[in-house]
């Protein structure tokens, strides 16, 4: 087992967080004890680690307990990607990735080559993503979501966590892991943890660092276009609510001293017997009007890959006269030569 020297974490107060163990085959992880009466949590990364991996890893902490072990593992998975150029262009950090798991409370960095996860060369076994693998991301990356489930399932058992955790960002591959793990019946529980977004609402990814400041202007359309339609939701079912008070056939005056109102709401009439939502329409025409005007800039255009408002459970497209439920609304675009995905979730049928 080897290990680095001690890192100081950017923005620390001087004091120097435990190094964790740096782990590079399979036998060395084996050979890491396990935590007597805790349990062992897994954080799963690529490396290039940023404050939203940080953010898994304390949770994972947190988790664990003081007692528990948290593991990290750092490996670009060749099979994920289907263009060299890409995985060669991805960010390798690693002795920045030690300092940053060391400073979220990171036990041990498990980050072996590629020749020790594959020793055969690529596995002619693979677990396949199967019909919700093919949609979205899926669809855009032929292959990508066989070789992620591929990688997991391989480093779920190398690593025999309790419970392993993943952010709510990659949404599908999220989905797709917890549908692995209960199809397969993996011993191990999947967490998400939500999304984390840097002050002007763009979310965090190891692919921000390739935008320039131009670029990144019109990326943040992704984050604007996700929050105006969830506010476009969460206004259309207030005002389903606020009908629903002051609609004809009741005490509409009762209706509206309950409400605050001292005079009659003609918004709030016309839908009173209108459907709770059209609002899957509305949800989607929202966000597709701010992503439309950015992919309308002359300089820096966004490229839009796909918008989608889906089931959470399967990927499919939530209909129209859907009125109740989860669903996530979900965007992928290109900004110069950078590719990024975000996805807000959303409830129907409830006020927020």
């Amino acid at each position: 087992m080897t290990t680095t020297g001690d890192p100081t974490p950017t923005g620390s107060t001087g004091t120097t967080a435990p190094t964790p163990a740096l782990l590079r085959t399979a036998a060395e992880l084996d050979a890491l004890p396990r935590p007597a009466g805790a349990e062992r949590a897994v954080v799963m990364t690529m490396g290039a680690l940023h404050e939203g991996h940080a953010t898994l890893i304390r949770t994972a902490r947190e988790a664990a307990g003081p007692d528990g072990q948290v593991v990290v593992t750092v490996f670009v998975n060749p099979l994920q990607f289907g263009e060299a150029a890409d995985l060669d262009r991805y960010p390798r950090t690693l002795d920045a990735d030690l300092a940053t798991a060391a400073a979220a409370g990171a036990d041990a960095v498990f980050a072996p080559g590629v020749d020790e996860v594959y020793p055969g060369g690529e596995p002619q076994v693979r677990i396949t993503a199967g019909p919700m693998g093919e949609r979205l991301e899926g669809a855009s990356r032929p292959g990508h979501f066989d070789g992620m489930l591929t990688v997991v399932a391989k480093l779920l058992h190398l690593t025999r966590p309790d419970e392993a955790f993943y952010g709510q960002k990659d949404a599908q591959q999220l989905a797709l892991i917890t549908r692995m793990v209960r199809d397969l019946n993996f011993g191990v529980r999947i967490t998400g943890v939500p999304t984390v977004r840097d002050p002007d609402g763009l979310a965090l990814s190891s692919r921000n660092r390739f935008l320039s400041p131009q670029e990144r202007h019109t990326a943040l359309a992704l984050p604007r276009a996700l929050f105006a339609a969830q506010d476009r939701l969460a206004a259309q079912q207030a005002l389903h609510e606020r009908a629903k008070a002051t609609a004809p056939g009741g005490d509409r005056a009762a209706g509206l001293n309950k409400l605050g109102e001292a005079r009659a709401a003609a918004d709030a009439q016309a839908v009173a017997l209108a459907r709770p939502n059209g609002a899957p329409a509305a949800v989607r025409a929202t966000a597709r009007a701010i992503l439309e005007e950015a992919a309308a800039r002359d300089r820096h255009p966004l490229v839009l890959d796909y918008l989608a408002l889906v089931d959470p459970a399967d990927f499919t497209e939530i209909p129209d006269d859907r009125e109740s439920g989860d669903a996530i609304l979900a965007v992928a675009a290109r900004v110069g030569e950078t590719r990024l995905i975000d996805n807000i979730p959303l409830t129907f049928g409830a006020l927020t």
